[in-house]
C-alpha cells in the first residue's frame, strides 16, 4: 500500500485506529451489504515505478487486506473481488504461474493468527471456473474454505478465474439439465440467478473499479444490473487505492440511501491528471455504460 504518510512512526497503528472508528461511525446509518471490487492497474504501477510485475501484484494483494479491513469494519456483509480472469490464461506463462504461487501463499495469509479470516470470521470462498486451476492451486484454494467454512460473520468471494461469461454459461447449462431431469421447473431469472457462482451472495449495492479504465471487464455483469447497485470508478491503480478512498465512497453511498432511499447511479471520480483524448474516452465509455443500464433496468421495470 504505497503511500507517504506509511513512512511514519506508527502510521500502521494509526491506521487500524482510524479503520475502526470510521467502521463505528458509518454503521450508523446504511451500509452497503454487498461490495465488488475490480482491482485493476498492478502491473501498470509495477511499470511505472520500474519494478518488477510480480511485485506489483505482491503490493496489490496487499492493498486488497487493508481494503476488506475497513469493509468488514463498517459492517458490510460480503465483499467480492476479481483476483484473476480467466482471459489472464493468455498472459506469459512466466506471469501466470507467478501469480498461481501468490494465490496459495496469500490466501492462506489470510487464515493466520490474527488475519483476516480469524480477525472478522470471515468465510472465504472461492468462485469461479476451478477445472481450469492447476491441482496443487486448487487443493491450497479448498484448504482455505474448508478451514473457514463455520464463519458466519462475513464472507469473502474470490473470483478465481472467473469472467461473468463464463458464470453465465455454467448457470444456463446447469438449468437446461435441471430441467432436463425435473420437466415441471419454471425457468425464470430467479432460476437462472439461483445457479450463479454468487448465489449465496446478497443482491450487489456498490461495484468499484480502479485504474480509471470505464469498462467492467466481464466482472458480475448480470449483478450489476439491479437498479440499487451504484457503480464507482477510480483514477487511481489498485496498489494506490487507500482505505480512505474506499471510506468516501461508503460515505457516498450511505448518504444517497439515507437521504434518497436509494443509492443507485454512477460516481465517476478522478484522482489523477489525464490527458485531454482519454479523458474524452473515459466520458464515451461511462455515457455508453449509463445509457446500457437505463435500458437494462427499463426493460426490468
Amino acid at each position: 500500500m504505497p503511500d507517504w504518510m506509511s513512512t511514519f512512526p506508527g502510521y500502521q497503528q494509526f491506521l487500524a485506529y482510524a479503520k475502526s472508528a470510521f467502521g463505528g461511525l458509518i454503521q450508523t446509518g446504511p451500509v452497503p451489504r454487498h461490495v465488488g471490487i475490480i482491482m485493476d492497474g498492478n502491473r501498470r504501477y509495477a511499470k511505472s515505478h520500474k519494478i518488477e510485475i510480480k511485485e506489483g501484484h505482491s503490493l496489490g494483494f496487499e492493498t486488497m487486506a487493508s481494503v476488506l479491513e475497513l469493509l468488514y469494519e463498517s459492517g458490510v456483509d460480503t465483499a467480492t473481488v476479481y483476483a484473476f480472469s480467466i482471459e489472464n490464461f493468455k498472459r506469459s506463462k512466466y506471469e501466470v504461474e507467478w501469480l498461481m504461487d501468490l494465490a496459495k501463499s496469500k490466501f492462506k495469509q489470510l487464515l493466520e493468527h490474527g488475519q483476516l479470516a480469524e480477525k472478522y470470521g470471515v468465510r472465504i470462498k472461492i468462485i469461479g471456473n476451478r477445472h481450469m486451476l492447476p491441482q496443487d492451486v486448487l487443493e491450497v484454494l479448498q484448504e482455505v474454505e474448508e478451514m473457514t467454512k463455520d464463519h458466519k460473520r462475513a464472507t469473502l468471494n474470490v473470483c478465481f478465474p472467473y469472467t461473468s461469461r463464463d458464470e453465465m454459461t455454467h448457470s444456463i447449462k446447469q438449468t437446461v439439465e435441471d430441467s432436463t431431469n425435473q420437466p415441471n421447473i419454471l425457468i425464470s431469472q430467479q432460476y437462472l440467478n439461483d445457479n450463479l457462482y454468487t448465489k449465496e451472495a446478497p443482491p450487489l449495492d456498490l461495484l468499484v473499479r480502479t485504474s480509471g479504465t470505464y469498462r467492467l471487464s466481464d466482472f458480475l455483469l448480470w449483478q450489476c444490473v439491479s437498479p440499487d447497485c451504484t457503480i464507482v470508478f477510480i483514477d487511481k491503480l489498485w496498489p494506490e487505492f487507500q482505505p480512505w478512498d474506499m471510506a468516501k465512497m461508503l460515505i457516498n453511498w450511505s448518504f444517497n440511501k439515507y437521504w434518497y432511499g436509494h443509492a443507485n447511479g454512477y460516481l465517476l471520480t478522478e484522482h489523477n491528471k489525464v490527458s485531454k483524448s482519454q479523458k474524452e474516452s473515459q466520458e464515451q465509455s461511462s455515457e455508453a455504460i449509463t445509457n446500457n443500464n437505463t435500458e437494462l433496468r427499463t426493460k426490468q421495470d
